[in-house]
């Protein structure tokens, strides 16, 4: 199986490509130079001319604060170019994987967000991919899109290896403990995503949207805790609220995602993220 990978060097394109050889399927991985998101036409161009049996869409626009200032050019990487991809892929008649966002919802304090609540994007870079997944829908084809939130490898940025980079130098942080979500590993979302491709190549009528985090919900104060205490590291956290970390873009303050359609559908289990952290760091 042939399945051709928009992202080289972001957490999950480089999970993928390392995901492949175990997965029993061919990974052809494009960079910036291969296909540029800001030209979408170049990017149907791409999936047109691929022996793909499957496209997992891995690249965005991820510069939140940026967008707010340059929501025009996200909304060309993070909706234009994922609605030509699906075009592309809905004209040769293969599976199309989009990665979306907890972003695309307000944020509103409450239960975990189901696949079917109404969305409400806070700023720009949410705008931009709620766009894609429309463009995504629109273009009728097979398709998985695939939200997921706080997402973290070993060498990536972000906010593990930030965490981690602090405690060389601090031994005290303080870190924003009124939003809540799931952590989610990278190689995690890449294993998802190949199962979903194999399941939709197959034939499995699956086609809609589906939400993948890990387990279980969790402070960004407390994940900086347990970051802390399995790397061993003597750094004391004090909690603060987003009031006093102002952005230019506002984060939600409950980034938790319900992954039951995901289980049913696929047998996908939500991954623990304690687990992957000691794992992350076992490798470093």
């Amino acid at each position: 199986m042939n399945i051709l990978v928009f992202g080289q060097t972001g957490q999950v394109a480089r999970a993928l490509i390392a995901a492949g050889p175990d997965a029993g399927v061919q990974i052809t991985a494009l960079g910036r130079n291969a296909a540029d998101l800001s030209d979408p036409d170049a990017c149907a161009a791409a999936i047109t001319q691929s022996n793909a049996d499957a496209v997992i869409n891995a690249a965005a626009w991820t510069a939140v604060d940026a967008a707010e200032e340059n929501e025009a050019a996200a909304r060309v990487i993070n909706a234009d170019a994922p609605g030509a991809m699906a075009l592309a892929c809905t004209a040769k008649g293969i599976p199309f994987i989009h990665i979306s966002t907890d972003y695309v919802f307000d944020g509103t304090e409450g239960p975990a967000w189901q696949t079917d609540d109404a969305t409400g994007p806070l700023g720009a870079y949410g705008r931009t991919k709620l766009a894609g997944e429309q463009a995504v829908v629109a273009a009728g084809g097979t398709h998985a899109i695939l939200r997921t939130a706080w997402v973290f490898d070993a060498t990536g940025k972000n906010f593990a290896t930030t965490m981690l980079r602090l405690s060389q130098t601090r031994n005290a942080l303080t870190v924003v403990g009124d939003q809540i979500g799931g952590p989610t590993p990278a190689d995690a979302i890449a294993d998802a995503c190949i199962t979903m491709a194999k399941a939709m190549t197959a034939g499995q009528d699956a086609s809609g949207i589906y939400h993948f985090s890990g387990a279980p919900g969790v402070s960004w104060a407390d994940f900086a805790r347990a970051i802390f205490d399995v790397a061993k590291r003597d750094v004391t956290v004090t909690d603060i609220t987003t009031a006093d970390y102002p952005t230019p873009a506002k984060r939600p303050a409950n980034s938790r995602l319900d992954c039951t359609s995901i289980e049913e559908t696929f047998g996908i289990k939500r991954p623990d993220w304690r687990a992957a952290l000691t794992k992350m760091l076992g490798q470093l």
